[in-house]
């Protein structure tokens, strides 16, 4: 390749376009080695002519061109005067270009090129030369010139600022040698600055955009991201002469875009649950590894518990390891998180005992200490760690920090008020609920209630089993729909309301109704209200409720029910049936009747009453629920408490629920005749008499003869009230049960009440005196008239006395 040859390739191996401009090329002594045809043009020398002369020749030697480096030459880019062949002087803009490597037969030169136009001629070079000279010295963008064989030949200011090295030390250098560590962050390329140049060169596509992580020369401790595009250089001929790379320094503007984006994903992923663990796990998650190595979250003990923190030993509270992530690359550290809180202790003088003694956050080195503040109260600490391979927090990342713990603090308080509200909720649940239900000789036992999960709160669903007159049995299960104190409170008021109600021996219809009542009108939202104890309305979402009284000796079951599923009954043959029971509307319509069902059921008769939070589930609808309670307690004969487990293994195979599930089993029982006797009594004054005698030679056959002049009195009074107050027949029933009763009933509707009498009066003593003669004493009515009851407490060792298991 002659001289010339090398000068043509030399124009497109730099940004000039110089295809209309003359062009020289120069040895490292300035001297010409390479003059182009329209050089000649221009200045009239032949080849012959100028080849070996210096570049004084063309360029009066006050210019001094040698001495300036070839970065200084093009910065000069401007008018200058130039010598004609003939002598004179012409003013053209002229620059100097770095070349890298000039191929010769012999070898390689290093060598320069000069490049000037006519100022008269060619107008079009001076904007041309402007452009050029704001990219090579004023241009944020890092250009920079790369030969076929990928070695840098020429670089602009900004270029060689970003390198940080003079252009000698790299210039020649390949573009993997200069950034060795340098990591792609944009995919679908490879890997490599060789293997993208490459690409570029062999398919002419340009590469733009392609980000890329990696530390300068002048700075190894600081990861700079770039946006770097890469474009083919070719000649008229299509002769590939280079690459161009431009390189924009964004690592601010990545930084900046990286703290939103963190900070846009810690509003989605921190807080989604009131958990306290999880809340401060998602913190880990959201700062691994994109801002931290290592992340860990310490709470203070009782903040655990939702209580308000307090200090321990010394002033600094006693800590909890609660969540704790990191990548791999820390020696030691967990990669997951702790299974269970546990404590942990830090030193005196250690970085967290210092912010947790200051109340402030703490930077040290690749460590940064922040304190979990809520309103002013100290929730615990979160450290954050970066590996050695890394660069330090500053000043902004540490702001960021501080914005991170801060909203996770503002999280875990509003956890931690929920787990102090739910804890009061479940406290007050558990209170509320039966504690242990005294046994009953109408029914045998067994109960299970299961709490909605974390997440819901505490539900309002209840039951209860009250003993009644007559060794009857009320069996009640209920759902105040919603989930808090509020649910937990209704719930005790109305299952306080029931048990009131219940004990006026009201039938299961009316004790609705006037359960009703409390239970005030919908709004027009259809959210109903239930009366406080000072007056207000506490809102509530509705409330079902089923209520049925079961009666040993008659074997009879009455029920209804508002709003709520009906019971499971299966017959001592295995019989399954749901009752058809009139469905009844919702507690807090108001104005709607509810109705009662009559049934029989025989001794053995197994009856469930439960919840809807039993049988439904997200995934399961009502039906498919009743079908898998119905094939549990297909197993009647078993014991009641396994039923109890094994229903709730089928249909909660996964614990609690979003609603909490009540379960009550009872299996009916039979009074034996032995403990029964019934007379029909006239209502006649004869009747009084007779009925003395009758139940004295009753307790006389169960041996109660301690009990007959305590029973005479009784039964004399009761019948003597019902002669003179009531008609039609009289009936007279003794029970042996756990206590002894005495019945006395008539078709009356009028209810005896205790009074005092005056000295002068000459009855109304009765009633009084038998109500201090025994335990208790009441009314309960029937669609046929009233029954007054009385009970008497056996006599201590009597041997027929029912056992308490029994």
């Amino acid at each position: 390749m002659n001289a010339w040859n090398a000068a043509e390739s030399a124009d497109f191996r730099g940004p000039l376009d110089v295809t209309r401009a003359a062009t020289a090329v120069l040895d490292a002594q300035d001297t010409v080695i390479g003059w182009s045809p329209a050089a000649q043009d221009l200045l009239g020398y032949l080849p012959e002519e100028i080849l070996g002369h210096h570049l004084e020749t063309l360029v009066p030697a006050g210019d001094a061109w040698a001495e300036q480096s070839p970065d200084a030459a093009l910065r000069s880019s401007q008018s200058r005067a130039v010598r004609h062949r003939d002598g004179r002087l012409l003013r053209m803009a002229v620059a100097i270009c770095p070349l890298a490597k000039v191929p010769d037969g012999a070898g390689s030169l290093p060598a320069r090129v000069l490049v000037a136009a006519d100022l008269g001629a060619h107008r079009w070079w001076e904007s041309r030369q402007a452009m050029l000279h704001g990219l090579a010295t004023q241009s944020p963008v890092s250009l920079g010139i790369y030969d076929t064989e990928l070695r840098l030949t020429w670089a602009n200011t900004a270029y060689i600022r970003e390198v940080g090295l003079p252009l000698r030390e790299f210039l020649g250098a390949r573009a993997d040698e200069l950034y060795p560590d340098a990591e792609f962050m944009t995919e679908g390329y490879p890997r490599t600055l060789d293997g993208v140049m490459h690409q570029v060169i062999e398919t002419g596509q340009p590469v733009l955009d392609l980000h890329l992580v990696g530390q300068l020369p002048s700075d190894p401790g600081t990861d700079h991201v770039w946006s770097c595009s890469y474009y083919r250089l070719q000649n008229a001929r299509s002769q590939v002469l280079g690459i161009c790379e431009d390189a924009f320094d964004i690592t601010d503007r990545y930084r900046a875009q990286r703290r939103l984006n963190l900070l846009v994903e810690a509003g989605a992923r921190i807080g989604t649950t009131l958990d306290m663990t999880v809340t401060a796990q998602e913190i880990t998650e959201v700062a691994v590894p994109d801002f931290a190595s290592l992340v860990t979250v310490d709470l203070v003990a009782c903040v655990l518990d939702g209580e308000e923190p307090g200090a321990g030993d010394g002033g600094v509270p006693t800590l909890m390891r609660v969540a704790a992530r990191s990548v791999r690359s820390v020696r030691g550290a967990p990669n997951a998180p702790p299974a269970d809180p546990h404590r942990v202790e830090y030193p005196p003088g250690s970085l967290q005992y210092r912010s947790l003694s200051s109340g402030g956050l703490v930077r040290e080195e690749g460590t940064l200490v922040v304190p979990l503040r809520a309103g002013g109260t100290p929730l615990g600490l979160v450290t954050f760690l970066r590996d050695t391979g890394q660069s330090l927090f500053d000043t902004e990342e540490t702001e960021l920090a501080d914005e991170l713990v801060l909203r996770t603090a503002v999280c875990l308080d509003n956890a931690r008020r929920f787990a102090r509200e739910h804890k009061a909720a479940l406290t007050l649940q558990r209170n509320l609920l039966p504690q242990h239900l005294p046994a009953q000789s109408a029914v045998e036992l067994a109960y299970r209630y299961l709490p909605s999960d974390d997440r819901a709160g505490v539900g309002g669903d209840w039951f209860d089993v009250i003993g009644l007159s007559g060794t009857r049995v009320g069996l009640v299960v209920g759902d105040v729909v919603g989930h808090g104190l509020q649910a937990a409170a209704t719930m005790g008021r109305l299952r306080t309301t029931v048990r009131a109600l219940a004990r006026l021996d009201l039938s299961p219809d009316e004790l609705l109704s006037r359960l009703d009542d409390l239970v005030g009108p919908t709004t027009d939202d259809g959210v109903a209200t239930v009366a406080g104890e000072d007056g207000t309305d506490d809102v509530t979402i509705g409330v079902t409720c089923l209520y049925a009284v079961y009666d040993p000796v008659s074997r009879r079951c009455t029920l209804a029910r508002a709003g709520h599923l009906p019971p499971a009954v299966v017959t001592p043959e295995g019989g399954l049936s749901f009752p058809d029971l009139p469905e009844g509307p919702p507690l807090g319509l108001g104005g709607l009747p509810f109705e009662s069902l009559d049934i029989e059921l025989p001794a053995g008769s197994l009856m469930a009453l439960f919840t809807d939070g039993l049988v439904e589930a997200r995934d399961r609808d009502v039906d498919e629920g009743l079908e898998i309670l119905g094939r549990v307690l297909s197993a009647h004969d078993r014991p009641l408490d396994e039923l109890c487990d094994h229903a709730l293994a089928e249909l909660l195979p996964d614990g609690p629920a979003a609603d909490d599930s009540a379960l009550l089993l009872v299996r009916t029982r039979e009074l034996d005749a032995r403990q029964v006797a019934a007379w029909e009594l006239p209502a006649e004054p004869t009747a009084v008499g007779r009925a003395r005698e009758l139940a004295t030679g009753q307790l006389t056959e169960w041996g109660l003869e301690e009990l007959a002049y305590t029973t005479q009195l009784v039964v004399s009074e009761l019948v003597t009230n019902a002669v003179r107050h009531a008609s039609g027949p009289l009936h007279l029933r003794l029970l042996r049960d756990r206590t002894l009763l005495t019945e006395v009933s008539d078709t009356g509707h009028t209810s005896p009440h205790l009074r005092y009498s005056a000295s002068d009066d000459e009855g109304g003593r009765g009633l009084f005196i038998v109500a201090q003669l025994v335990q208790r004493w009441g009314t309960r009515y029937t669609p046929d008239g009233k029954t007054i009851w009385t009970e008497q407490a056996f006599p201590p060792r009597y041997p027929g006395a029912p056992r308490p298991d029994g």
